[in-house]
């Protein structure tokens, strides 16, 4: 049997991604060490739904905010109010926000290669942003450079939590898979998951090929001591997949391109 590719991503975003390297013929099992989940409505967050309308910018961080988001407005906005410009760090999170809320997203530019908080805030539109109210939807925790440089720029940043990350060891197969570096790559789109699977990995499993969705992510996977780093695009599936057809064939076997 082939060496599976291991998938560090909850959710629907882990069984997309492994659904596409499946039909392109890998082997995949999915890490199972983290679960999204919405945070109770409480009365702040009910303030912020019911007076999202005073808002000029709606920043949402991830695929899952996007969820968290669009629940709440169907709840407490049967028709959206006009006016909102809505921001996603990547084009995943503005697919949801379309499909869900038929609303138009800002995104970085593809120029910029990689979909990143860094990526986000080089748009044009984030610049000056003097005596504008900025919604921010995350998830409880992360990084902070959304929102400190939102507000260095002059906004008015209100940072929402709708959903909490819930860690879990890996499974006893997992953990020894591991232990022996018996798999063809790892992909890891989070830099939170990344550090607490690595809890879980001997030396064999730092030598095996790790796939990142950023170099901001490579540089953190490089000081927990991951060394074969390969770095995507940003972090859809179809990146990510490019990179290990490309970086991380099985070892002994050729890719055949035609010739």
């Amino acid at each position: 049997m082939s060496q599976p590719v291991l998938i560090c991503r909850p959710g629907d975003r882990g069984n997309a991604l492994a659904a596409l390297l499946r039909e392109q013929g890998a082997c995949v099992e999915q890490v199972d060490v983290m679960r999204l989940e919405p945070l109770p409505e409480d009365h702040i967050q009910r303030r912020v739904w019911m007076d999202i309308d005073q808002y000029h910018k709606i920043v949402v961080v991830s695929p899952y905010a996007a969820y968290c988001l669009s629940d709440a407005l169907d709840r407490y906005w049967p028709q959206l109010p006009i006016g909102m410009n809505f921001y996603s760090v990547g084009r995943s999170t503005a697919s949801v926000l379309f499909e869900q809320l038929g609303v138009r997203v800002h995104i970085p530019p593809l120029s910029h290669g990689e979909d990143t908080s860094e990526a986000l805030l080089s748009l044009a539109s984030l610049k000056t942003l003097t005596r504008q109210r900025i919604l921010l939807v995350a998830g409880e925790g992360g990084r902070t450079l959304l929102a400190d440089t939102l507000r260095a720029r002059g906004a008015d940043v209100t940072r929402l939590a709708v959903y909490r990350r819930v860690y879990q060891p890996p499974t006893p197969a997992m953990q020894q898979r591991l232990l022996t570096g018996n798999y063809r790559a790892l992909i890891a789109t989070s830099g939170e998951l990344l550090e607490h699977l690595a809890k879980w990995c001997e030396q064999a499993a730092l030598n095996q090929p790790l796939i990142v969705s950023s170099h901001r992510l490579a540089k953190l996977a490089g000081t927990l001591g991951f060394c074969d780093l390969k770095v995507a695009s940003g972090a859809t599936p179809a990146a990510l997949a490019a990179v290990l057809s490309r970086f991380c064939n099985p070892k002994g076997a050729d890719v055949d391109q035609g010739t």
